[in-house]
């Protein structure tokens, strides 16, 4: 499906030539191999010092201590892990044949996930009172919005593994709210009349948060409902991203987004799937609109990111961590290995925007450019025609 030129990855970029020149006067116009984990730089602006960027990348399968239980795993980067990023959190949950990620909601955030590996059954009620279930597999999306009731049930014989990202950086996955959290913590009596149940029969209840529990292996085809005339949901819950993204190829890598434009009910964040290739870039560039949240799949690289009054930091980043990049901040990404380097990624808008710095600059008349950098009308000519997004 074509996109436009504006409105998803730039189609302009410098050209080579351009930029070695360019250098000279203006040296964040280049990618410059980074070989050490960490490059930062430190200037004085109109008020005097500015303070180093903060660290924005984060091992979140390595460095949080997470959930663990027979039933599976989960592992989150909140701001308590990962300060920068105030506007998105987010879990790697795995789950083990026959467990389910107990019925539950969320107060202060939306849920979005990636399936990763595996196969995963959702179920989910809406305010209006129809509900939803719905099979994933490797490359799916769900969403559900914030407060919506649900849960997540591995299916079939073999492991299922996904990421979880939610539109609040203070969101904990270990405090949300938990229906056997909940009626553990009622009497018995209460639960009864609620219920119609006997008393005896929460009396023998656990007195704690299940989170994680163990039971029958789920499978294909459902059970039915225990009121099978509750209507189902008008709303998708599930987009296939891998196979229905909107795609775009470019000399160095490949795209696949998701909007709330194509999957109407992801109204708080747009996702993109992103692979680049052995020593390529993805074009310096900003979100105007979002910060931006990125997990890296598999591979390494070096992610870069300017924050104004001269601060520039280069942080590399490899397969299991997480990186966040506020908004208007001008970054770029550079694959240092010898594999693809493959990263899901999310913006807390409901639809992308860009501004790449090679759009930017071929949008402005040949002699300003030429005055700004100091190069040659030759040299200017050329920036309009280089590879585009990725190369």
């Amino acid at each position: 499906m074509a996109t436009t030129r504006r409105g998803f990855i730039s189609a302009a970029s410098l050209s080579t030539f351009g930029l070695v020149t360019a250098a000279t006067s203006l040296n964040l116009l280049i990618p410059q191999k980074a070989d050490a984990a960490v490059k930062s730089t430190v200037k004085k602006g109109p008020d005097g010092p500015q303070a180093e960027l903060e660290d924005f990348v984060y091992d979140i399968e390595n460095g949080s201590t997470g959930w663990t239980g027979t039933g599976g795993t989960a592992k989150e980067a909140t701001v308590e892990e990962f300060p920068v990023s105030q506007s998105i959190a987010a879990v790697i949950m795995r789950l083990n044949p026959g467990s389910f990620r107990e019925l539950h909601w969320h107060s202060i955030a939306a849920e979005w996930a990636y399936i990763l590996e595996g196969k995963v059954r959702t179920t989910v009620v809406s305010p209006d009172g129809t509900t939803s279930t719905d099979d994933f597999e490797k490359g799916d999306i769900w969403y559900f919005p914030k407060g919506h009731g649900h849960c997540l049930q591995c299916l079939g014989d073999e492991h299922c593994l996904f990421l979880l990202g939610f539109d609040n950086g203070h969101f904990s996955e270990f405090g949300t709210f938990s229906s056997t959290d909940w009626i553990s913590h009622i009497s018995p009596e209460i639960m009864a009349r609620n219920s119609g149940l006997s008393a005896s029969t929460f009396a023998a209840f656990l007195h704690k948060e299940l989170y994680i529990g163990t039971g029958k292996i789920a499978t294909a085809p459902r059970q039915q409902n225990l009121d099978p005339d509750i209507p189902t949901s008008s709303s998708a819950h599930k987009f296939r991203m891998e196979k229905d993204g909107i795609f775009q190829q470019f000399a160095g890598g490949s795209t696949r987004k998701v909007s709330s434009k194509e999957f109407p009910i992801q109204t708080t964040l747009t996702a993109l799937r992103m692979d680049i290739e052995p020593g390529a870039i993805r074009e310096l560039h900003w979100h105007p609109n979002a910060d931006e949240w990125q997990y890296v799949m598999s591979g390494k690289g070096n992610l870069s990111i300017f924050g104004s009054h001269g601060r520039v930091k280069t942080m590399a980043y490899k397969k299991g961590m997480v990186s966040f990049i506020k908004q208007g901040y001008g970054h770029y990404i550079e694959n240092t290995g010898t594999e693809t380097l493959k990263l899901i990624i999310l913006f807390n808008a409901p639809e992308y925007q860009e501004i790449s710095l090679n759009d930017w600059l071929s949008a402005n008349p040949a002699q300003l450019v030429q005055d700004h950098f100091g190069i040659t009308p030759a040299q200017t000519a050329t920036l309009a025609h280089h590879k585009k997004g990725i190369f």
